[in-house]
């Protein structure tokens, strides 16, 4: 793991697409109170405005992400706030 470890396990949303293999794109990380830009891989290409978690480092400001859908965003109304 980089130097960037804090990113790990943080939500984000895409604001490049990214191509698989075939290059990075960019997210924009929920942490520290507010949102930072990095460099994003992924294994297949997504789309720009996907919601993806971060799941690795790959060093200085660049990480390695996947789609991600809150579990909790299923429960609606019925969450206990």
């Amino acid at each position: 793991m980089g130097s960037d470890t804090s990113a790990v396990g943080c939500v984000g949303k895409l604001t490049v697409a990214t191509r698989g293999a075939g290059g990075p794109g960019e997210v924009l990380v929920k942490m520290r109170g507010g949102t930072e830009a990095y460099l994003a891989w992924s294994e297949q290409p997504l789309a720009k405005g996907t919601t993806v978690i971060v799941f690795d480092s790959r060093g200085e400001r660049t990480v390695d992400v996947m789609e991600w859908t809150d579990p909790l965003d299923d429960l609606g109304g019925g969450a206990i706030s």
